[in-house]
């Protein structure tokens, strides 16, 4: 049982909502890192990066995660059942690196379909040695990880250094980069991702105060997205504004200020307006066209603001899903999430939409929202015959977010995971596949079976609700697919069920994938 010492506080919990990172400092033997990092040195110098390999060719890794510091910081964002992800690599700073700048400022490819701003993923880098800026750490972006563009010189950068064994959590989504490493040392830099099984019910740290305190020092001002995190965090559904009644003159101020020429004034005057809640309903027109403000700070502080404005405000998030360009109806989704349960009628009647791109943000948000209630669970079911490839896979993902999944949320899975391993064989025609899956828009080349494996995950997710025949059935096929996540997740999903037919299944499979982490290319035998 973890001590509760080592969880997070409010504190520490804003900072990660608002600027995306924290450094943590593991308290481990010196000797440790050092023997980490003579281990890592042979294998990279010897038998080249083993990619996600790393951790059993150094196994000694896993004492780094298995500490209360890490469990307690990683319990406290992504909840107590989190899942170290199988993908994970050893990222090698050269000396004298001459990359002008260092690397390039990316966010990691990610691994649903849409980025979600709620925290589902995290990262880990680690340092096996002290780290200077001389040596080149990775360099991050605070409070970028809700922006898809690049900051770039309006964006602060900065180079988080410490001791050995320091550790940066970040938001899966936080912009980062190497930095230069003009000391004469290797430096290494172990980058492990992490993800949340289910939505939170409850606090999951040292939680204190229901009211958010923004830290000093934050880049940007999100209220409303912010307070849309902290409050799903808890397990409450996002803070609807409600007390004295604003000045009408004050709203009228604000909305005037939605037209102003600095987008750091429209962005403030849309987050108020957010705050005030309903009586500023008469507002939604005038943030539904910053929706397309050209700053995005700016338009996601409108999509927010509009998800609590009532019935007005969901409206005109519906209308820009429907109606607007692809990057505007993006927007509307994030800000129907943080509308909430309130939102599901129309979200269900935008699943019927013509266009596949629409008809896939509702699902997304469906799952975001993460209700069971109503139609929500016949209508993704639904949805898993969707002729899009997109639609389906966002309906995988979204039922297995949603909270008390049932019977027939499991089968279900359970059959999309066979059907998309069906795929997978070569005597599978070209012919066989469907149209959209050929026309499906992915960047995500490092996943080869997109279904099998958003399947493999949400069975991971649910796959101790009801009868669980079907899943294990379903996940021995997994444990065979051509794709490396789908095998890693259904061997995952199989112990975590720990039935007698899942651990007899896991048995057999072991006895021929076991790896031996002494065993290289120079070793002797």
């Amino acid at each position: 049982m973890l001590d509760s010492k080592y969880l997070l506080t409010d504190e520490q919990m804003m900072q990660f909502i608002t600027k995306g990172y924290l450094v943590l400092q593991n308290d481990m033997p010196h000797q440790l890192h050092l023997s980490i990092m003579n281990q890592i040195h042979h294998v990279m110098h010897n038998e080249g990066n083993p990619g996600n390999n790393i951790l059993p060719r150094v196994p000694d890794i896993q004492q780094l995660f298995d500490t209360p510091v890490v469990k307690g910081a990683l319990s406290s964002v992504l909840g107590p059942d989190y899942y170290m992800h199988p993908h994970r690599h050893c990222h090698y700073n050269q000396p004298g690196n001459q990359t002008p700048g260092g690397g390039k400022w990316h966010k990691d490819g990610y691994w649903s379909s849409m980025r979600s701003h709620r925290p589902w993923w995290a990262m880990i880098f680690y340092y096996t040695h002290d780290i200077t800026e001389d040596l080149g750490p990775t360099a991050i972006m605070p409070g970028t990880q809700y922006y898809e563009k690049f900051l770039g010189d309006q964006g602060e950068t900065l180079l988080p250094t410490g001791k050995a064994g320091t550790m940066v959590l970040v938001h899966f989504d936080l912009w980062h980069k190497a930095s230069l490493n003009v000391s004469e040392l290797d430096r290494y830099m172990l980058k492990f991702q992490f993800l949340r099984l289910s939505s939170p019910e409850y606090p999951s740290w040292n939680h204190q105060s229901k009211k958010m305190i923004v830290p000093e020092g934050t880049p940007a001002i999100h209220l409303n997205l912010w307070q849309d995190v902290w409050d799903w965090l808890r397990g409450e559904p996002t803070a609807k504004q409600v007390g004295t009644p604003k000045n009408e003159e004050r709203v009228l101020a604000l909305r005037q200020e939605l037209e102003a020429e600095n987008a750091a004034v429209r962005g403030r005057a849309a987050d108020e307006l957010g705050r005030i809640g309903a009586e500023a309903a008469s507002c939604a027109p005038s943030l539904g066209l910053l929706l397309n403000d050209p700053v995005e700070t700016t338009a996601l502080n409108a999509a927010y603001a509009l998800g609590h404005l009532g019935t007005q405000g969901i409206d005109m998030l519906i209308k820009q899903i429907t109606e607007g360009s692809n990057l505007i109806a993006e927007r509307a989704a994030y800000g129907l999430q943080g509308a909430g349960i309130e939102a599901i009628p129309e979200l269900l009647r935008v699943m019927k939409h013509e266009n596949e791109k629409r008809r896939a943000l509702a699902v997304f948000v469906l799952g975001m929202i993460g209700s069971s209630e109503g139609e929500v669970v016949p209508s993704l079911i639904s949805s898993l015959q969707d002729q899009s490839e997109w639609v389906r896979r966002n309906a995988v993902e979204s039922l297995g977010m949603l909270k008390q999944a049932g019977d027939q949320v499991v089968s279900a899975l359970a059959k999309v995971l066979k059907d998309a391993l069906r795929y997978e064989t070569d005597d599978a025609s070209e012919s066989d596949q469907p149209e959209s899956k050929k026309s499906y828009e992915s960047d995500q080349p490092y996943i080869t079976n997109k279904v099998g494996y958003t399947a493999a995950l949400s069975l991971l997710r649910t796959g101790k609700s009801g009868d669980v025949k079907d899943a294990v059935r379903s996940l021995e096929q997994a444990l065979y697919s051509k794709d490396r996540y789908v095998r890693a997740y259904a061997a995952e999903t199989l112990t975590h069920l720990r039935t007698d037919d899942a651990v007899d299944i896991l048995i057999r499979y072991y006895r021929t994938s076991r790896w031996c982490p002494d065993t290289s290319k120079a070793s002797t035998f």
